[in-house]
């Protein structure tokens, strides 16, 4: 299990067993805190009575070592870890509430004969575990646990349904029946005398406080001290540390704050698209790296990169359908040569409303007054039925002729329901609505009380943390490289959900309206704020060459008792025809090949 994940710590390895055999715990070192012997894992404290194996950073440390200090606590070494078992000696499972960073850990309590795992607030570190009569494991990746041979690959509908129409498994589900995950924000305990789990979440997005309201000027000015006081956390380390500079607003105020904080010159990194027009921003990259004089470095990707699509699948224990896995592996590949540590953008459009559809079902609000409840669902069924997949406006559609809670649940799909139908067939419908994906999100949203609120939490608790997150996290330590996320620090979330109003977050009109107020202030003139690419791969042009014959061939030998031949060829026909299906194209081709390595079965 441990040498499963010897890619997310090459540099040291550890193992520790109880003295009645029953517990062990095992680690791979990625060193970057204390690089000594003394920050080794599993670690114990001076008493022996509780031991850790820790993966992520706790940004806050060195002030809680001091007040641990105060408390009569002693260190051996300066790691982080140390810290964090100290924490648990001293509060327990309310520690939780005290740490900023982004983790996964297991502690286990020798007196309480008990294991306590627990995930960060924005799920930037996975946990996966399994739980049978008298066992219980649990693994950073999915591939750990795999290594039990007794552990059924057998393929869960519940989650298979969900990927099909998001290019993700969701919350705490697995693509395995026999495993789950543990969510964002949540810690779970299992007795080891009564064999029993059982979860609580500790942290949730907060709700909106009114009042009292701050002017414009004082909420932009906190949210620069904040990102400010993030970044410079986040630099702390003791092995060389850079940035993922994109040229967008997010990666290049993280840029700005870098630069303002760091005593030495920033490293700066970029990956480009050649002849791929709208799809390449590595000039914008290249004009933040010179108004703030980084060390800049730059890598071209080419179609020939379809050859780490098998690779990727690997790495990736559940499948993930989003394309742009590729040019996340190959800039954390070029990165990890110079640095061990970098720092990114993520989190600034969930936080701050920067997608496209953000500022959309705000019009789309307007709009609906005009459209009758019984009219929009008479449309809905149309749209469903007539248009075919891949038309492009047909998501948008669909969402513009739902109520506000189910429209936010219908961006950016793959396949809906009556799609999946055609794919899957009837051996794989699922068996009741709560296990609808669309129901997920919409109850997710109903918790929210403006449009706005309900598309930006939904896109934070799913998106974010199982496509976005899970994509940096496994293409990063598939090279080795841990990156960082200073929008993700825990008071800048609650900062954007719990004391920012929707006015300065996104209009019918404006996305990310504070971050683009300091963008103005901080970032070159000639930088284009308003534009909105994303990173992600010129896919329709590549699958006109080899990538197309590339796919074609694999799910041509997809299994049909999984995927109808006849509807992976429509699909093709479609992308030929001039319609938008590539993304799914990439979406079924990534499970085939993550169903062919772990050999995984219905």
């Amino acid at each position: 299990m441990r040498d499963n994940l010897r890619h997310r710590g090459p540099d040291d390895s550890g193992s520790w067993w109880s003295a009645d055999g029953c517990v062990g715990l095992a680690q791979r070192r990625l060193a970057i805190i204390d690089l000594t012997p003394a920050g080794r894992q599993p670690m114990a404290d001076h008493s022996g009575g509780y031991h850790v194996t820790f993966n992520g950073e706790i940004y806050n440390y060195q002030e809680l070592r001091q007040e641990l200090a105060q408390r009569g606590h002693a260190f051996r070494s300066s790691s982080d870890t140390e810290v964090l078992l100290a924490s648990y000696r001293e509060w327990g499972v309310e520690c939780l509430t005290r740490l900023n960073g982004m983790f996964a850990f297991g502690i286990f309590d020798q007196q309480q004969r008990r294991l306590f795992l627990a995930r960060d607030r924005a799920g930037e570190k996975p946990l996966f575990y399994r739980h049978s009569p008298g066992q219980f494991a649990f693994a950073s990746e999915l591939k750990a646990l795999m290594a039990d041979p007794g552990l059924e690959r057998r393929i869960n509908p519940e989650a298979l349904h969900a990927y099909l129409q998001y290019g993700y498994v969701p919350g705490s589900l697995c693509i395995l029946k026999a495993v789950r995950k543990l969510p964002p924000g949540h810690f779970l305990l299992y007795d080891v005398q009564r064999d029993d789990i059982r979860t609580w979440r500790y942290w949730q997005l907060p709700d909106f406080e009114a009042e009292p309201a701050a002017d414009d000027e004082q909420m932009l000015h906190e949210f620069e001290q904040l990102l400010e006081q993030s970044v410079r956390r986040q630099l702390v380390a003791d092995v060389p540390v850079g940035v993922l500079l994109s040229g967008g607003i997010d990666s290049s105020l993280v840029t700005a704050m870098a630069a303002r904080v760091s005593t030495q010159p920033v490293r700066t990194f970029n990956i480009s698209f050649p002849n791929h027009g709208g799809y390449d921003e590595s000039r914008y990259a290249r004009l933040v790296a010179r108004h703030f004089g980084t060390e800049h470095t730059e890598l071209a990707a080419e179609a020939s990169t379809v050859d780490l699509l098998p690779q990727l699948a690997a790495q990736f224990d559940e499948p993930l359908g989003d394309s742009s896995i590729v040019p996340t592996f190959l800039v954390s590949r070029l990165v990890r040569q110079h640095c061990t540590v970098a720092l990114g953008g993520d989190g600034g459009d969930e936080l701050f409303a920067g997608y496209l559809q953000h500022a959309w079902i705000l019009r789309v609000q307007r709009q609906q007054r005009w459209i009758p409840h019984e009219l929009r669902q008479l449309l809905g069924g149309a749209v469903d039925r007539l248009l075919p997949q891949g038309l492009r406006g047909r998501n948008y559609l669909r969402a513009l002729l739902a109520d506000s809670r189910t429209s936010v649940a219908r961006f950016n799909t793959y396949f809906d329901a009556a799609w999946r139908k055609k794919l899957l067939g009837q051996k794989l419908v699922l068996g009741s609505q709560e296990s609808d994906p669309e129901v997920y999100k919409s109850q997710i949203a109903a918790r929210f009380n403006t449009p706005l609120r309900q598309a930006t939490a939904v896109d934070f608790l799913t998106y974010l943390c199982d496509d976005i997150l899970v994509k940096v996290d496994r293409a990063s330590m598939l090279a080795s490289l841990e990156i960082r996320a200073p929008f993700l620090d825990c008071q800048l979330i609650e900062f954007a959900f719990g004391r920012l109003p929707d006015r300065l977050r996104a209009t019918a009109t404006e996305r990310k309206i504070l971050p683009r107020r300091l963008a103005k202030r901080l970032l070159p003139a000639q930088l284009d704020l308003q534009r909105k690419q994303g990173f992600s791969l010129p896919l329709s042009a590549w699958l006109r060459g080899n990538w197309g014959d590339c796919f074609r061939e694999i799910l041509r030998d997809a299994d049909p008792a999984i995927f109808s031949p006849t509807a992976i060829r429509s699909l093709f026909n479609g992308q030929d025809w001039g319609l938008r299906n590539a993304e799914r194209l990439f979406a079924l081709t990534i499970f085939e090949l993550w169903r062919r390595h772990y050999r995984a079965t219905l």
